[in-house]
């Protein structure tokens, strides 16, 4: 299970977050995404429907948040005014937002904003806002998949209102299925994709993270200490920043990278060939997998066992792994559709160096360099950005997915560069 807290993602620092909480078993999702959202720096201010706190206490957000809850639309009615001016809270509270976010969005909710109703706070602010709007469906599947709920997201989307999930599985009505609302970490991940520049956002990306593992038998292998972590982030990061991703992944402890398309592998072959299964569609590919330079040709069926009589060690024959980028370097120089390539080199010395080298040798638009023993397994990193045209880029220390949004930035900026 993916542990719930998060980076600190780009774009939430000091956003003004509104959230409407509509009445539904789910709003208790919703007390989390108030924490996460404080913890990202937001300022949260919560609105609920009166069914809504059938289900959890407005004390409860206003313990986690810092600001009264507001449920009614008679100014009377709220006590405490909080940060209203005019003593119109429709009014007031979406002067105030950069965002407003409806988790958990009920049926009749969302029926009610593809028609323009408003008998309540929440629907009479949604139709008085002036800021970016997202919903974070939640309801039974049988409700999800009806006709009349399809065509009011279908509006809501025309509207230009964002749609976040819903996930897929077991609900609290015991049925499985579409329309469970995604969890808090996920709604959040989501507000800062909503929220942020896309300079990816039709591209596909493909990227390779982690070490590759070299079966000796059924129980030993050659691997390498790649934690995965830098990959990991990347993909996070081209996510992020509007890519569609795909994620060719050696063995790690991670969680998935939200909103990637995972593609698990173990060796440097299986690698290969995923990779080369998906290549073509792709605008981007990053190598950042450490991928072993040799394999065991001959591995053993079955554990082998040790010999204590004898003095031999166990018999390995290696042989040469497939290059990947150097593979995927030469299919970019050769197809029509344009396809950037971009490495990764890992040294202990001489980095400069061995990335130019290897900026020519593997025919990439760009690598990324690093000294290895300050980055394997490390939560900070310190990048160089290696381009034919230009001296290297130097990055400062910080954590992998800031380097991650830094380096897809840069390459974003002048991949355009060169084909405009």
């Amino acid at each position: 299970m993916r542990p719930i807290e998060l980076p600190q993602l780009p774009g939430l620092n000091q956003l003004r977050v509104v959230l409407g909480v509509c009445g539904g078993i789910a709003a208790y999702k919703s007390a989390e995404l108030v924490r996460l959202l404080v913890k990202q720096g937001c300022t949260v201010q919560v609105v609920m429907t009166e069914s809504a706190t059938h289900f959890i206490a407005p004390l409860t957000f206003q313990a986690l948040s810092g600001k009264a809850v507001h449920v009614s639309q008679w100014p009377a009615e709220n006590g405490n005014q909080g940060n209203l001016d005019r003593g119109m809270p429709h009014i007031d509270i979406s002067r105030h937002a950069d965002f407003l976010l409806i988790a958990p969005c009920t049926a009749n909710s969302m029926a009610k904003y593809a028609h323009g109703f408003a008998d309540n706070l929440l629907d009479n602010l949604v139709l008085a806002r002036n800021c970016p709007m997202a919903i974070a469906p939640a309801m039974n599947v049988e409700m999800w998949n009806n006709r009349a709920t399809q065509r009011n997201i279908s509006q809501l989307q025309t509207d230009g209102i964002h749609v976040f999930g819903p996930a897929a599985g077991e609900q609290a009505c015991g049925e499985v299925g579409s329309g469970r609302m995604l969890e808090p970490f996920e709604v959040v991940l989501e507000l800062a994709r909503a929220v942020n520049p896309k300079p990816l956002a039709g591209k596909k990306i493909l990227l390779t993270a982690g070490p590759t593992f070299e079966a000796i038998d059924p129980v030993r292998g050659i691997t390498n200490r790649s934690s995965g972590k830098m990959g990991y982030a990347l993909a996070q990061a081209a996510w992020l920043m509007g890519g569609e991703v795909t994620l060719v992944s050696g063995p790690t402890a991670l969680p998935s990278p939200y909103g990637a398309h995972i593609l698990q592998v173990q060796s440097a072959k299986q690698m290969h060939a995923a990779v080369f299964g998906q290549i073509e569609q792709n605008d981007l590919f990053i190598g950042v997998a450490a991928v072993a330079d040799y394999g065991i040709k001959n591995p053993s069926v079955q554990k082998q066992k040790k010999q204590s009589d004898r003095a031999v060690g166990l018999h390995m024959e290696f042989e040469l792994n497939p290059d990947i980028l150097a593979e995927v370097g030469e299919l970019a120089s050769k197809r029509t559709r344009p396809l950037t390539v971009v490495g990764f080199a890992a040294e202990t010395e001489n980095l400069d160096e061995y990335a130019s080298r290897k900026l020519e040798s593997k025919k990439a638009q760009f690598i990324i360099g690093n000294l290895a023993q300050h980055a394997l397994g490390a939560d900070q990193t310190r990048l160089s950005i290696y381009s034919k045209r230009q001296p290297p880029e130097r990055l400062d220390s910080m954590d992998k997915l800031s380097a991650a949004e830094a380096v897809l930035s840069f390459i974003s900026k002048h991949t355009q560069t060169h084909t405009s």
